[in-house]
């Protein structure tokens, strides 16, 4: 099933392309291969490997939403996968360029028969993003003798996701801004609160600001980190708005159940670790006492394939198109 709308801003022309994620999903050629729904879906045991993780995201979910739910069976979390491709009229025509793909939140409240909308941005993944990260910052750094970040890193990107968030279309289709849930970082220190909240759970702190939450920033989008009942790490939660009001309980719940879900897939060092985050938390990709999952996941591949698919964003988006973003980019507010 696909619902595609258009929205017109500037030079560009947003289309909004809405898939079905369940047992029977298979990756179309448009779709970001990297996503981890993507990776999911592909090799001789796809169907099961999803069938497991959405059997997790329901379990997890129903788990948290445990009011008037003795059973845990009240709930069913259906996911869509929303591509947002982006075309840029100049006097070559018109290219379709794949820019943003994330998973949107469902749920079915079965004793009730209604149907709950939940969060977007979940599994956040884009192309220019993955040029940022996977090509240009390597580049930039290459035979340097210290790391360093580039002017304005992260600019454009920022621009271009503002600017689809406040379109009419992002609008018209959702209530409520994105949720963007990522793992916390390696290499920083997380200190445990006393405040907690009934969805959430325990509020940590970073110890230092990262590349990743500054680059969060520039699309508008603060940070806060939560570790939910029963959770193992902390979460990262990046969002625009109130995180603490803006957001139902069942909304909240659905991006915590998802996200956790594939963390657990794709890091579990960290987040099916077999042991709980203290009050000061160091996590790491080198601990080894953790479990897995029945959900087979191809790290490397996933990591080849960011740099793969950030030099198709340089070939096919970035220099073909550099004047004309970089004009649009000087120029654009909201």
């Amino acid at each position: 099933m696909e619902n595609i709308q258009n929205t017109k801003g500037d030079d560009f022309v947003f289309t909004l392309k809405s898939t079905c994620l369940d047992e029977n999903y298979h990756p179309s050629s448009q779709t970001r291969l990297t996503t981890n729904f993507a990776n999911l879906a592909r090799g001789a045991n796809r169907q099961q490997n999803l069938r497991n993780a959405l059997n997790m995201i329901n379990n997890r979910f129903n788990a948290l939403a445990h009011v008037d739910n003795p059973k845990g069976d009240r709930y069913h979390v259906e996911l869509e996968i929303l591509t947002v491709t982006m075309r840029i009229d100049d006097k070559n025509g018109i290219n379709d360029l794949p820019m943003i793909e994330v998973l949107k939140t469902n749920i079915l409240d079965r004793k009730t028969g209604q149907q709950v909308e939940g969060v977007a941005g979940n599994n956040f993944s884009s192309y220019v993003r993955d040029y940022d990260f996977s090509v240009l910052l390597i580049d930039y750094n290459k035979d340097k003798p210290s790391f360093t970040v580039p002017e304005n890193f992260g600019d454009l990107h920022g621009k271009l996701y503002k600017c689809f968030v406040n379109s009419a279309t992002y609008k018209e289709h959702f209530k409520m801004s994105p949720i963007i849930c990522l793992s916390v970082s390696g290499n920083k220190t997380y200190t445990r609160t006393e405040y907690q909240h009934p969805v959430l759970g325990f509020e940590y702190q970073q110890d230092q600001y990262s590349l990743t939450d500054e680059y969060f920033s520039k699309m508008g989008l603060k940070v806060r980190f939560f570790m939910p009942a029963n959770a193992v790490a902390p979460m990262a939660f990046y969002h625009s708005g109130d995180l603490l009001s803006d957001y139902t309980d069942l909304g909240l719940i659905s991006s915590i159940s998802t996200m956790e879900t594939f963390q657990k897939i794709y890091r579990p060092e960290i987040y099916n670790a077999n042991s709980v985050a203290g009050e000061i938390y160091q996590p790491s990709l080198k601990h080894e006492d953790y479990s897995l999952t029945r959900v087979e996941y191809d790290r490397e591949e996933r990591s080849r394939l960011a740099v793969e698919q950030g030099r198709y964003a340089e070939e096919h988006f970035i220099k073909p198109y550099q004047d004309i973003l970089e004009h649009w980019s000087a120029n654009f507010s909201l």
